[in-house]
């Protein structure tokens, strides 16, 4: 694929799935501020859950949920699945385009599993299949029927996945693949498991049948699961744009801290949706944020590299650059996935490479996130003679 064609592409794709999880996200949130905003008060219509009075736009709107259905199907019955569907669709279009394409440079790290590119493809598409499969296996169990329980099991589930990918793919890999899977887990469940329920409940009336509640109340437990699951996939998602995240032993650590604070900020969202008082949470919101902030900058801290040893020359270390940093760095480029070096960051003379040694020493000494999958073998030595350069005297 030419190089031109292909980011324009990734930009297409990039803005269409934004533009559908935008909307996959707010009609979530709606749903589910509407379902705490619910109450019982005043004249109710027959087999009514609750109502809700709402003012949006200059207008007022008054809103009423069944318990299970109404008596007879609507004539116009809207329905919200196409957002899920293409949020899911455009995602793995972008996999694909960034990840499968150019596997060898974000996919495959050689130091973490030496893989072809078709190898590492398969084990990306088999695992999204089977984390979707191990987690609706969970749901339908009896565990299924316990909240608590059941919120700790998905939780561990992510968490298995995101060890085994750490262990298989690169740290950019295996911190997108976790995204992936829990957006794959989201859409799924519309696709799989609410839409096709509330069809079978509006066959059931077509045939005269009273609808079974059932359905109803597993579309509801899968829709509740998808709202807490999206803020952390929405950080998991932009993750690529911040290395120390994921460029370390400790990264499925980090993955824990953002399912559990992410979760608990759409928590206490949905308990002021509810009518909770925000002062009723003030302390405990505000100690869980410290801790978490602390836990995470702790895990993702930089260790020290690059002091040990002797001084490094300029020559040295454009040696170490040209080996390892001008196929993508540079001008010109030769690496075949840039056509311009990556961030308008060149390298290609000492003097640039002074301009850029601060995200030299981050990004490679540091993070060791570059060279990208480290595919031109960098090693620790290099890493280090690098920071020495870097940290040398003025």
């Amino acid at each position: 694929m030419d190089i031109f064609v292909g980011e324009w592409l990734n930009l297409l794709l990039r803005w269409a799935h934004m533009i559908v999880a935008i909307g996959w996200i707010g009609t979530s949130f709606y749903f589910m501020a509407l379902d705490y905003s619910l109450s019982k008060l005043g004249r109710m219509n027959e087999g009514v859950l609750g109502t809700a009075w709402q003012v949006h736009g200059g207008g007022f709107y008054h809103v009423e949920k069944y318990t299970v259905a109404p008596a007879t199907l609507p004539q116009v019955l809207h329905w919200f699945k196409w957002e899920a569907y293409l949020t899911w669709v455009t995602g793995f279009g972008l996999l694909v385009v960034q990840y499968y394409y150019h596997a060898e440079a974000f996919l495959i790290d050689p130091g973490v599993m030496p893989l072809q590119p078709w190898q590492a493809i398969t084990i990306s598409i088999a695992s999204l299949a089977a984390g979707w499969f191990a987690y609706d296996l969970v749901c339908r169990s009896k565990i299924g029927d316990n909240v608590a329980l059941l919120a700790l099991t998905v939780f561990a589930l992510i968490l298995i996945a995101a060890v085994l990918y750490t262990k298989v793919f690169s740290g950019r890999g295996a911190f997108i693949h976790v995204g992936s899977l829990v957006g794959t887990i989201m859409a799924v469940n519309v696709f799989g498991v609410i839409i096709p329920n509330q069809k079978k409940m509006i066959a059931q009336m077509i045939r005269g049948e009273t609808p079974e509640a059932r359905y109803g109340v597993i579309g509801k437990q899968r829709s509740i699961h998808n709202s807490y699951l999206t803020l952390p996939v929405l950080l998991m998602m932009v993750s690529q744009h911040y290395p120390f995240l994921f460029t370390h032993q400790q990264s499925w650590l980090v993955v824990a801290l953002i399912l559990l604070s992410g979760g608990f900020i759409r928590h206490m969202l949905n308990l002021i949706d509810a009518g909770d008082g925000w002062n009723r949470y003030t302390w405990a919101a505000a100690s869980a944020a410290v801790v978490a902030l602390i836990a995470a900058i702790y895990l993702t801290a930089p260790q020290p590299r690059g002091g040990a040893g002797g001084a490094v020359t300029d020559a040295q270390a454009l040696a170490i650059n040209a080996k390892h940093c001008v196929s993508c760095h540079s001008h010109n480029p030769s690496h075949p996935a840039f056509k311009e070096p990556p961030k308008n960051v060149a390298l290609d003379t000492i003097a640039e490479m002074r301009r850029f040694a601060q995200q030299i020493h981050m990004q490679t000494v540091q993070n060791r996130a570059m060279p990208l999958g480290n595919q031109t073998g960098m090693t620790e030595e290099e890493r280090e003679a690098l920071g020495r350069w870097v940290n040398r005297p003025k």
